[in-house]
Formats: C-alpha cells, structure tokens, sequence
C-alpha cells in the first residue's frame, strides 16, 4: 500500500496486492485507524471518496493499482442557536470537553427539544470549536446518554479528535462505569449481561434484548450495598447501544429504580424524574497526546438523598 497524505484533510491511497477484493469501506477503515467505519461509510455515501476519480459504495471491492482519494469536508455550518447554560466542566483542553451532564436535558436537539440541550449549551461554551463529523444537529457529539441519565459526556472539539474517540468507542477501550439502583435483590454478586440489543420490533421508540436486528452488548455488574427491595450497582460498559444498562438489567429481572419505560407496573415510591442511572467515571487515551485521562462526575444531589433514604 502506498500512502500519501498531502494535507490533514485529505488522504492518498496506491491500492496493491494486500488489498485486493477488499470492500473499500472495510479497506479505509483499517488504513485510516481514526476514522470510524460509519463516517467512512457516509464520506462514500457523500462522494468524498474517490476510485480513480470516481465516486464508489460502500461495498465497491478494491482492485490493485486502484488510486483512492479521501477528503474531509469542512464542518456544516449549523442553525442551532448557543445558549449561555452553566456547564459543570470536569476536563477541557484544546481538543477534548467533559461535562457532568444535569438530569432533564437532552444532549442534542431533536424534534421536541431544539433549546435547552448539551449542544446549545456546548456551542456557546467553545464559540464555534467543535467537530462537524455527526452532522448540523450534533456538533462536538461523539457519544450520548440519555436525557434522565446524568454524568459524564466527551464532547469534541475538532474532527481529528472526534475520530480518535469514536474509534476506542469501536474498540471498547474507553473505560464508562456507571452507578445505579435497581429493583429487587440481585442474586449474583457480580455478573456479566452478554445478550443483543436492538430496536423493539413494535414499539419504535423502546430497545429490546434479543431481537432479530440486534447487536452485540455487553454489560458487566457488581453489588455495591443491598438494600430491603432495591440493590445499588456499579455497570461497566463493553458496548454503548441505545438504553444498554436499562434494557439489560430489566432482562435479568432488576430493571432500574425510576424507569417508567422498562420498570413495566413497577412503580417508584419516591418522587423522580427517570431512571437513577449516573455516568460516574469516564476514561480514555487523549487524541492529542496519548495520555490516559480519566474523569469522575460527582454523584447528583437526588442520587446522595436517595441512598441516604435507602
């Protein structure tokens, strides 16, 4: 393979034997170590990606003496307004933000919430400084949690280091270890869910275990104190599907404390809002310099009371 990378943006490839009959998605990917197989994937789809400059798919399979030209576009501009939103910043340098995400917001707009979310807040805090890579209505997202769920949040500030995150996110190298309650009383010590996740095949808006469209997921658990009805959990994440934690500790039967989409009649006997599920500790390789950098969210007032109740 030879490879010329005449600009940060742009990058040159020689196809030879080694890659021959590869699909050119998969190629790119393993050639391009910080950039995720989706974002190769939309790049084809967009036609930043060149064959002998000609736009390709996804499953164009590579001949040798192929030249393949990749190039990054410039970051869309957005119509999303910045908002002056106090953040709770637990790291920051010229690449990489993370916040300790509040209960009740949602961390990109979408239909029903375009003010209020991480991202108007964000965009406001780094004054136009963050990655395009997921489009005009998530700049700087590189990963998400749900709008009950607080915690911790990478947000990233340029594409090279959006790239760089979302690749240990694919390699499962970066560290996410959450605290929650659940109902009743677990069993196991400790445990591992291994069990596939994917949208609920009625009701869209709900994940599900083991369904047909499904996708690896696996979640790891350890008690931390029983409590009469209710256990306190540590979950560390393999994987990041949609409601991950939630739909996996509702699959063994101990869905979360306050979840009213996976508790099924489970009714909480305290006043709140969602799941108690907290992103405590987040810890990755910096894109920049190749340090470890781990974070920890300070548990939210509501979650301190609740095991004081407990």
């Amino acid at each position: 393979m030879n490879m010329d990378n005449r600009k940060e943006k742009e990058f040159y490839f020689s196809i030879t034997e080694e890659w021959e009959d590869e699909r050119i998605d998969k190629a790119l990917n393993g050639l391009i170590g910080s950039l995720s197989r989706s974002h190769i994937q939309k790049l084809l789809k967009d036609n930043h990606v060149t064959v002998n400059r000609k736009g390709v798919k996804a499953n164009y399979r590579l001949r040798c003496g192929d030249e393949v030209r990749l190039e990054l576009p410039p970051a869309a501009e957005t119509n999303i307004l910045p908002e002056n939103i106090p953040l709770d910043v637990l790291y920051e340098d010229d690449d990489i933000l993370v916040v300790n995400k509040p209960k009740g917001m949602v961390v990109h707009p979408a239909p029903g919430h375009f003010s209020g979310t991480l991202v108007n807040a964000i965009m406001y805090h780094c004054r136009g400084d963050l990655s395009g890579i997921n489009g005009m209505m998530r700049p700087g997202i590189v990963h998400r949690i749900d709008k009950d769920t607080t915690g911790s949040v990478i947000i990233c500030k340029n594409d090279f280091s959006h790239n760089h995150i979302a690749a240990q996110l694919k390699d499962h190298s970066v560290v996410r270890r959450y605290r929650a309650i659940c109902y009743g009383s677990c069993n196991e010590e400790e445990g591992t869910i291994n069990v596939p996740i994917g949208r609920h095949p009625v009701d869209r808006k709900k994940m599900a275990v083991n369904v047909p469209n499904g996708r690896e997921a696996i979640t790891h658990y350890k008690v931390l104190q029983h409590f009469p009805g209710y256990t306190y959990i540590e979950c560390c994440l393999e994987t990041g599907r949609t409601h991950q934690i939630r739909v996996h500790m509702a699959s063994i039967g101990h869905p979360l404390l306050g979840d009213e989409v996976y508790a099924g009649k489970r009714k909480s006997p305290f006043r709140l809002e969602g799941q108690c599920l907290h992103a405590k500790t987040l810890g990755f390789v910096h894109p920049r310099n190749g340090g470890y950098i781990e974070t920890d969210a300070p548990m939210p007032a509501y979650f301190v009371h609740l095991l004081e109740i407990l």
